[in-house]
């Protein structure tokens, strides 16, 4: 049932232009990021060649265009995950689905793979960018993978926080912009931090990806990326939870 959910989600996104427009959008502006990056390392190709241990094509083009792609997804997942709960409630079908033969976890999960498969897309047209540089130039795969695994739970961190801010209320434009607000404010809260162990550097997402970014897939990071998405898909469980008891 899981499955059949998020097959019904993903069909939903792709039957509507949002998704379209979304897509095609996102892909050129990184298109563009990624060939400037090309172009820029070509340009001081002769200079790094002078260098003992220059950086290479992975460290300077791939890594890049994953943290632009990061920041794209920050703005393109609350226009995804705004309706997934918030347009059943407008449009008085939540109460429908409820009833039906279905546990609210599958739902969820349902709604939430979905959407993640629509973010694997995208994902994964980032990746064939990078790995077209395999045509001239020798990547490293360590680093690239980092940043594949990385971004994927990135992603998936965004949804689970859009899916239970659009549980909340009944209008897909208040749980965009209160998915903003909120990864945005996860997103810099580091920014405020006045050392490295600070607290604040512990719930910055920013600072959790910023290491896959650079090509480590630590415990520690992949373990705050996981517990931050069960987290939320359970809050967002609970929430419905409530709908189904109360009505």
């Amino acid at each position: 049932m899981i499955f059949t959910i998020a097959a019904k989600e993903l069909k939903i996104l792709f039957s509507g232009p949002m998704a379209w427009i979304i897509l095609a959008v996102l892909e050129i502006i990184l298109a563009y990021f990624f060939l400037n990056q090309v172009d820029a390392f070509l340009a001081i190709q002769p200079q790094l060649t002078a260098l003992a241990n220059p950086p290479g094509v992975t460290e300077l083009i791939v890594t890049p265009l994953f943290g632009n792609a990061a920041i794209i997804l920050l703005m393109a997942v609350p226009l995804l995950s705004m309706r997934l709960i918030a347009e059943e409630r407008r449009n008085q079908t939540l109460n429908l689905l409820l009833s039906a033969p279905v546990s609210v976890s599958e739902i969820i999960l349902g709604k939430f793979l979905g959407l993640m498969a629509f973010l694997s897309l995208l994902i994964g047209l980032v990746a064939l960018m990078s790995l077209s540089l395999y045509a001239g130039a020798t990547l490293d795969p360590g680093l690239l993978a980092g940043n594949i695994v990385g971004l994927v739970l990135l992603a998936a961190s965004f949804a689970a926080l859009g899916l239970f801010i659009s549980s909340l209320t009944a209008h897909p434009i208040i749980a965009a912009i209160g998915t903003f607000g909120a990864l945005l404010g996860l997103w810099i809260i580091n920014m405020s931090a006045h050392d490295a162990d600070s607290w604040l550097n512990t719930l910055s997402l920013m600072k959790h990806f910023e290491s896959f970014n650079r090509g480590i897939i630590a415990s520690a990071d992949a373990a705050y990326f996981v517990l931050f998405i069960a987290l939320f898909l359970v809050l967002a469980v609970r929430r419905l939870d409530n709908d189904r008891t109360h009505g």
